[in-house]
């Protein structure tokens, strides 16, 4: 293969074939006007180039509709790659196996304590990981990249653990490195509440949002940010950490050793406890939900009251960020209109006007499923699309934009 010289034809062809694969990768289907659109490129360049792709077998390309026209859909082929996505909550493990069409083509889950100890978990992640594999018949070679979704904060540069307080197990592991040796393939990691928002984004309520915030109320409260599109993180992979913003400075100690932090008076760990007096001290969050629907006052109460704290906590996002959208994950978002809208009157009382009147909040469509999903969104948005393009078959003539 002959040196490509920057600014040639042959390397303008070549980025606009990785441009188009790169927004079909992300998007998993999208028809050639779309793409057009999302690319920039001319109708007839983004034509040359699909037929192009679709015969060197990277794409595939099916009848469809738009606005009530006959279109072609665009969506990477079945062949070109797996992706495996691990989710670690605090209760349980999740693992998706997909394709790089964002079709989901295995899943599973099974309680597991994931404070216990990092290796444990990670030993059932690669149980259950190569279990999946066998029974879908999926060749490992296959396999572009591991998503990794942990509860705690991520050092993007090492991809380190660092709380001790929230996974005391885990701190100081490098769980991105234990996991790739274990399967011998890339491992892409970040923290549940990015995952989560990646899921939304990609396949759920956040679809069309280019920026949002997901919310997870868990037994802790984290923020995803996606700015144009894309997950911030901050340089230190600490950014959206909302349940630490302070609402009263004489409130109860959390975790992080300060007082009156806002997952003081909305996570699990905190709220149950108002209500084991009236429904036993095995309450969860699902139940809680459930009660509070066939009318508990109790159960109703203390959800209204963790909505208009989560309020506090999003109007100080609408102030500094002005997201377009805001989504609720979790079991909470379960509870609808019950939580949404204490959260809203919040938002109207507390954020600037400008920024509450443009706000949306909405619940998550993907349930539990969100984390695991965002990580196999995390291998789709991080790997690179060379590989992809230079399984081609070489064409006789480049068709040049």
């Amino acid at each position: 293969m002959g040196v490509e010289t920057p600014g040639s034809q042959s390397s303008l062809h070549r980025a606009n074939l990785e441009r188009v694969v790169r927004a079909v990768r992300m998007a998993g289907s999208l028809t050639q006007a779309e793409i057009a659109r999302t690319t920039g490129l001319s109708a007839a360049t983004v034509s040359n180039i699909v037929r192009e792709l679709k015969d060197g077998g990277t794409v595939e390309v099916t009848p469809t509709s738009s606005g009530g026209r006959r279109a072609r859909s665009v969506s990477l082929s079945g062949d070109a790659g797996i992706v495996v996505g691990v989710d670690f909550g605090h209760t349980h493990l999740r693992v998706a196996i997909g394709n790089l069409a964002h079709r989901v083509l295995a899943e599973d889950a099974e309680p597991l304590d994931v404070d216990a100890s990092a290796a444990q978990g990670l030993d059932r992640a690669e149980q259950l990981v190569r279990r999946l594999i066998s029974e879908a018949g999926i060749d490992s070679a296959k396999i572009v990249g591991v998503g990794l979704g942990v509860p705690g904060p991520i050092d993007v540069e090492t991809g380190t653990l660092g709380s001790t307080s929230i996974l005391p197990g885990w701190a100081g592991t490098n769980p991105r490195d234990d996991l790739a040796a274990r399967l011998d393939v890339p491992v892409h990691v970040d923290n549940d509440a990015n995952l989560g928002a990646l899921g939304e984004l990609v396949w759920g309520a956040g679809r069309g949002a280019a920026d949002l915030a997901y919310i997870k109320v868990a037994s802790g409260v984290g923020a995803g940010l996606v700015i144009n599109g894309q997950i911030y993180r901050g340089p230190g992979g600490t950014a959206g950490e909302i349940g630490h913003i302070t609402l009263d400075e004489s409130g109860p100690v959390c975790r992080c050793g300060n007082r009156g932090c806002l997952e003081t008076f909305t996570a699990a760990r905190y709220v149950l406890p108002l209500l084991h007096s009236a429904h036993g001290t095995d309450l969860t969050v699902a139940r809680m939900v459930r009660l509070a629907q066939d009318g508990d006052p109790g159960c109703r109460r203390v959800i209204g009251d963790v909505g208009r704290h989560i309020g506090s906590g999003v109007a100080n996002l609408c102030n500094l960020l002005n997201p377009r959208r805001v989504v609720l994950g979790g079991d909470l978002a379960e509870s609808g209109e019950l939580v949404l809208a204490p959260i809203r009157e919040s938002v109207s009382r507390y954020a600037i006007p400008s920024a509450a009147r443009q706000l949306e909040v909405v619940p998550g469509a993907l349930g539990g499923r969100a984390e695991v999903l965002g990580a196999l969104a995390l291998v789709l948005s991080e790997m690179g699309d060379s590989s992809l393009l230079d399984r081609m078959p070489p064409v006789g003539a480049a068709v040049l934009a």
